[in-house]
């Protein structure tokens, strides 16, 4: 397989998994806390990476039938009244 076909098929296979989850818009982690502490209930998922020693945390919620995430170096903090499920990864469609 040349490398021109194996990208546009990796791009058909990202594109598909966007049409599958639905609109996901990426916010700044100061938005994406400002829009968690107006939840009254809900769910944050959180991941943490390290690339070359340095931490990346990387968060996502579902509000208002759209899906929010963020990437940040700080650790945010995350209301007690949200359940919080901490993930290997996630992975943001390009």
């Amino acid at each position: 397989m040349s490398a021109a076909v194996g990208a546009g098929a990796a791009q058909a296979a990202i594109q598909e998994a966007i049409k599958a989850s639905g609109t996901i818009v990426r916010i700044e982690a100061s938005e994406f806390s400002r829009l968690i502490s107006k939840m009254e209930s809900g769910l944050v998922i959180e991941s943490v990476t390290k690339f070359f020693g340095k931490e990346f945390f990387k968060y996502s919620t579902s509000y208002s039938g759209f899906v929010f995430c963020c990437k940040t170096t700080s650790k945010m903090s995350i209301p007690s009244r949200l359940e919080k499920i901490n993930a290997r990864n996630i992975w943001f469609p390009q």
